[in-house]
Formats: C-alpha cells, sequence, structure tokens
C-alpha cells in the first residue's frame, strides 16, 4: 500500500504540471494563438535553423500575432505590418523596454548600449580597422556578431544555466567581450591622450572638427546631459556604432550587388542612372545621391527581401496591454519579424521578385513610418544612426557600379547562385558573393 502512495503521489503531481502547462488561456484573457508546446522546451523546438523563416511557416498558419514560449518566458511573434504599428507606435512606450539576456548584457555592457547605428571616422576621427591589424580586426567582428546572434539556454530555463557553462558558450562570450573591450580601450585613450595635451576635445587629428567620440567626452567631462555616463557607458554606445554599423552595411550591399549580378537589365539601369548623374565626374559625391531615384529604389527592394537584421531588436512589455484585441501580460517579450513583413502578399505583388520599379513613384520609405517597410525597426527602439546607414549604402553602391563592370567567374551563372542567408542576427549569404570587378573606362 506505501508503495502505491509513493507512486501515486509524484503521478499526480506531474500529472497537475502538465495541465498547468499547456493551459495556456483562462476565462480572463484573450491570448494570441498558439501553437502545442513542450514541457519544459515550450516551443524552443520550433525555431529551427533559420529563426526567421521558422516563424514565417508559423505565421501562415497560426496569423499575425502568436504567442510562443521559449522555455517558461511568453515571446509575442508580430508578423504584420498592422500588429507591428500597434507595438511601435500605439503603445510604443509600453513596448520600449529591453528584457536582460546573458550573451547581449554581457558584449553590450549590462545594456548600456542604445542600438544599431553606422561606424567609422566620423564616429572616431580616424580608421581603427586599417594597416597591419586589419585582417585581426575583422576577425574579431566576425566573432562578436556570431557570439551575439548565440543563445543562452538560462535566460528562458533558468535550472539549464549550467549548459552554457559546460557548451563552452560563456567561456567565448567572456573572450570576445574582453578582446574587444580591449579595442574599445584603445579608442578612448587616443582620444583622452588628445584632450590632455590639447586642454580641449578638438578631434583625434587636432583639427577643429569633433568626432562621435569627443562629443560623448564631452557630455562625459560637462555633464551637458544633466544625467552621468561612465567609461563603460561610452564604450556600449561606440560599440553599438562599430560593430552594428558595419556588418549591417556591408550585409546589404553583399545582397544589393547579388541581386543585380542576378538581374542584368537592373544593373544596367542603374550604371545608366548613375553615369548621367556624374557626367564625367570620376567620384558619385553624397549631393547626387538625391538626383538618383532608381538607386533608392535598389536600395529600398534590398531592404525590403534582405532585412538585415530580420528579427528586430527584441522588446519587453512594461505592462498588460491588448494588441489587435488581444491580452499581452507584462514582461511579455516582443519579437517583430521584419523578414515576413517584407514578404508579405498581402502587402507586396509578386514578394519574392527582386523588382526596383515596384519604389518608383512610390512614398514608402523605411523610416519608421511606412510599417511594411521596416528594416530598421521603428519608434523609440528603431535605429538611431538610419539616416547615416543609408546614405553609406547609397553612396558605396553607386560608386561600385559606376567605376566598374562586374561578372561572375568563368563558368559560373546566375542560376547557380547561391540565395540562401545563414543563421545570426544579421543575416549573411551563407555562400559569400564571388564576382570579378573590371574597371570601367571614362
Amino acid at each position: 500500500m506505501l508503495n502505491l502512495f509513493v507512486f501515486a503521489v509524484p503521478l499526480l503531481l506531474f500529472t497537475i504540471f502538465l495541465i498547468k502547462w499547456f493551459s495556456t488561456t483562462n476565462e480572463h484573457n484573450h491570448l494570441p494563438p498558439s501553437p502545442p508546446r513542450l514541457p519544459i522546451l515550450g516551443n524552443l523546438h520550433q525555431l529551427g535553423k533559420r529563426p526567421h523563416r521558422s516563424l514565417q511557416q508559423l505565421a501562415q498558419h497560426h496569423g499575425e500575432l502568436i504567442m510562443l514560449h521559449f522555455g517558461s518566458r511568453p515571446v509575442l511573434i508580430v508578423s504584420s505590418a498592422d500588429a507591428a504599428r500597434e507595438i511601435m507606435k500605439t503603445n510604443d512606450l509600453i513596448f520600449s523596454n529591453k528584457p536582460k539576456l546573458t550573451i547581449i548584457d554581457r558584449l553590450l555592457y549590462e545594456g548600456k548600449d542604445v542600438s544599431t547605428a553606422p561606424y567609422g571616422e566620423v564616429a572616431f576621427g580616424r580608421k581603427y580597422s586599417g594597416g597591419e591589424g586589419a585582417m585581426k580586426f575583422k576577425k574579431l567582428l566576425g566573432e562578436f556578431m556570431e557570439v551575439l546572434g548565440g543563445f543562452c539556454v538560462g535566460d528562458f530555463i533558468p535550472w539549464l544555466s549550467w549548459v552554457s557553462r559546460f557548451s563552452g558558450l560563456d567561456a567565448r562570450v567572456e573572450k570576445v567581450f574582453k578582446e574587444f573591450d580591449g579595442f574599445l580601450d584603445t579608442v578612448l585613450e587616443d582620444h583622452m591622450v588628445n584632450l590632455s595635451t590639447k586642454g580641449d576635445i578638438c578631434g583625434i587629428e587636432g583639427e577643429d572638427r569633433k568626432d562621435f567620440v569627443d562629443v560623448l567626452l564631452e557630455v562625459q567631462k560637462n555633464n551637458i546631459t544633466g544625467s552621468s555616463i561612465d567609461r563603460d557607458g561610452i564604450k556600449a554606445v561606440i560599440l553599438d556604432m562599430f560593430a552594428g554599423g558595419t556588418d549591417t552595411t556591408s550585409t546589404v550591399l553583399e545582397w544589393a550587388m547579388t541581386e543585380l549580378i542576378r538581374h542584368p537589365r537592373v544593373m544596367k539601369r542603374l550604371q545608366n542612372e548613375v553615369m548621367g548623374i556624374a557626367n564625367g565626374k570620376q567620384d558619385i559625391t553624397e549631393s547626387d545621391l538625391d538626383k538618383m531615384p532608381y538607386l533608392k529604389a535598389v536600395i529600398k527592394e534590398t531592404l525590403r527581401l534582405y532585412p538585415p537584421i530580420p528579427l528586430l531588436s527584441i522588446r519587453e512589455s512594461t505592462q498588460d496591454v491588448k494588441v489587435k484585441g488581444y491580452d499581452i501580460a507584462a514582461r511579455t517579450m516582443v519579437l517583430v519579424n521584419a523578414w515576413t513583413i517584407g514578404r508579405d502578399p498581402s502587402l507586396w505583388d509578386e514578394p519574392e521578385e527582386f523588382q526596383p520599379d515596384r519604389f518608383m513613384n512610390s512614398s514608402v520609405d523605411f523610416k519608421g513610418q511606412d510599417f511594411q517597410l521596416i528594416p530598421f525597426g521603428a519608434g523609440r527602439r528603431g535605429c538611431p544612426g538610419i539616416l547615416f546607414a543609408i546614405t553609406t549604402n547609397e553612396l558605396v553602391l553607386a560608386n561600385l557600379v559606376h567605376k566598374f563592370e562586374w561578372a561572375l567567374p568563368s563558368g559560373a551563372t546566375a542560376e547557380d547562385m547561391n540565395m540562401t542567408e545563414c543563421n545570426g542576427v544579421v543575416i549573411h549569404k551563407e555562400v559569400p558573393l564571388i564576382v570579378m570587378a573590371a574597371p570601367r573606362s571614362s
């Protein structure tokens, strides 16, 4: 009898646990659709190798809003322009929080960063990625972005936090953090030495103009904003600018060049537009960009099909709220799938086709007001460097097609090109683009 009791009690407790686990609604709440989930794992097993594609497939079956569970944590998946507008505009303040995630907190100085932004001499006064250390730095940057896209199971299933230590993920995160932290220390020391020798902040090369780091140091020194910013805070912001801007910009350009190679008529039309504006000049400059509507259409179409960060910066609700009539509880994490929205057949004709003409004579833009095209997000968590990033993309692409003729290596055809994207925070081509460039005759 005692043996039966010992067996029955755990069985009863486990049955109660399963009932509570699979009970996703109650009489008071109207929750978004949710696919079946597993005990402990929740819906983690459904993410697949490329989460943005897996979530796109789930949206096709369950709708524009889906409530998943990563472990025990509720995660709202947003897959339509209308739902994204409610998250990032109507209820922007409520969804402006960022959840604490182990890898992001460690690499980005405990959340002191801002958001993805462009990089370069405007930020630092000079190039830190050139010269002998260029290859080493590029390797470090690649490792940083790869680790940043890593998955720490302890964030969602706390009692499995030991898995990251056992797998070596924690050690790898720490190694990358220390190496990048050393680089950022070098950036700050260069500027601070300049400040101490000149007595004022005037730019790393001694010119009158200030770069972004100079401005941050001035804010820290004079407490301009009324709130303190420490050394780690400054490093977090410039890390955003350098790492985020570098990777996303190069990714957009690679996808744009890939599609231009695959579509020779589009390439020719773009080259003709650029050559007409150049009118014999050697370089395309920023002042030329507004005169090239087709160039802007090519960039927009690239961003529609290949948003550099397909799952936009993760948010978290600060209070209970209704979205599209559904009840969303406080501390629910939110992922907006820009990949799905950009390929929504209800918004775009032939959504899988590269057709820049769709943006000619169209007012649709990517600055956060047209939610069918949000590769950089919108609202308080939108990319603060969007204008700089777009200018960089347009300027580089215009000069690439202006100065060179592009072709695939001998024997390769456009039909053979691998268009698969790899997994990660930023979606690179799984197989890098390899092309031959020949200088164009003037």
